[in-house]
């Protein structure tokens, strides 16, 4: 039996078409981000553990993305109590405190699409730096510890 970790990372169908080498990156990224967060103490108190999934997007996809997430947050049912954390303007994040999930979704503007398509060896440093302030701002958000510095 396989333990799910408590990071997961996808990139959409349309990105994995487009970098053909993201699903690697993304392999790579997810191992590295599970550790930092390990070490930076994120999962001292195994109740309180929050599942954090990031979702890389095209543009067309994070814009549905986006209204998806408002009617989530306007969604009153008793079983789920989203609450929507703009972190800039292409990265926002669903959380549920109950559930202890945390939905995040990154686009990958097109001018960046257009920037890893010509230089895909741009692709892994690149995304690094993004996921990791991503996780800062999570970081924030959910009052856990920042994680070191690239």
């Amino acid at each position: 039996m396989t333990e799910q970790l408590p990071i997961c990372i996808y990139a959409n169908d349309e990105l994995v078409l487009s970098l053909v080498k993201i699903e690697s990156v993304i392999n790579r990224l997810e191992a590295q981000f599970n550790f930092q967060t390990m070490t930076a103490n994120w999962y001292g108190d195994e109740d309180e553990i929050i599942s954090i999934t990031l979702w890389l997007r095209n543009p067309e996809s994070f814009e549905q993305e986006k209204i998806f997430a408002q009617q989530a947050v306007e969604y009153t049912g008793e079983q789920k109590n989203w609450h929507c954390q703009s972190y800039s303007d292409d990265v926002f994040s669903l959380y549920n405190e109950q559930d202890k999930q945390l939905n995040c979704t990154v686009a990958i503007t097109a001018a960046e699409l257009t920037l890893l398509s010509e230089q895909d060896k741009l692709l892994a440093p690149y995304l690094q730096k993004k996921l990791h302030k991503v996780f800062q701002c999570i970081a924030v958000q959910l009052t856990l510890p920042r994680l070191m510095p690239l």
